[in-house]
């Protein structure tokens, strides 16, 4: 498994190197991310499951929000998920097997739950239209493009944030992963779900 990581990043991932491979990449840039994917390709010979997570969380509602507000979300949750997309489903279209998990949101699948989140949600959102287009240009082949909407994840942080809410009600990162597990099975291969919506009660 190869995961990748921003220069700097304080976030400590305690997996084992002999399963996971950090690789420094910046996201944001377009070259840097086609060069990463074809090095994972020359290395490793195919792509068999991609799954995007990077993204960022901006509050605000349309008198607080200006373009430049969503211009920037834009580029964290769309820009940082096609440069990676688009050169890993060129390599799942020459295998005509794959799976891309894209991390969305539920403003981002509804207007109606982005209310005070409107440059998050409108960034979001775009990530569904390109399942959309990935999903029909793959149309006949093994590769199905998902994105995985989460509810209120546990984090230390959003406990941070939320003191008061119902821990329980929200969705645990393990929980994600093992749904992302299944869907990437050989006993999930039959299914072509584009949207996975894991909320638990929250």
């Amino acid at each position: 498994m190869i995961g990748t990581v921003v220069s700097g990043d304080p976030m400590n991932i305690n997996f084992p190197a002999s399963s996971f491979e950090r690789v420094v990449v910046d996201l944001l840039n377009e070259d840097d991310s086609q060069e990463f994917v074809d090095t994972v390709i020359s290395k490793y010979g195919r792509i068999d499951v991609a799954i995007l997570t990077v993204g960022g969380f901006a509050a605000g509602n349309i008198a607080e929000t200006k373009t430049s507000d969503i211009n920037r979300q834009y580029k964290l949750n769309f820009e940082t998920a096609y440069n990676i997309a688009r050169p890993a489903f060129v390599q799942m279209k020459r295998q005509s097997q794959g799976r891309l998990f894209i991390i969305g949101s539920r403003p981002g699948l509804d207007a109606r739950n982005g209310k005070g989140m409107v440059a998050y949600g409108l960034a979001k959102s775009l990530l569904f239209r390109l399942a959309d287009i990935l999903n029909d240009e793959a149309a006949g082949k093994d590769i199905v493009t998902s994105v995985v909407i989460p509810s209120t994840i546990d984090t230390s942080s959003n406990r941070k944030a939320m003191p008061n809410a119902d821990f329980n009600a929200w969705v645990k990162t393990e929980q994600i992963a093992d749904i992302i597990y299944f869907y990437s099975s050989e006993q999930a291969a039959a299914l072509r779900e584009p949207v996975i919506k894991v909320y638990n009660n929250a």
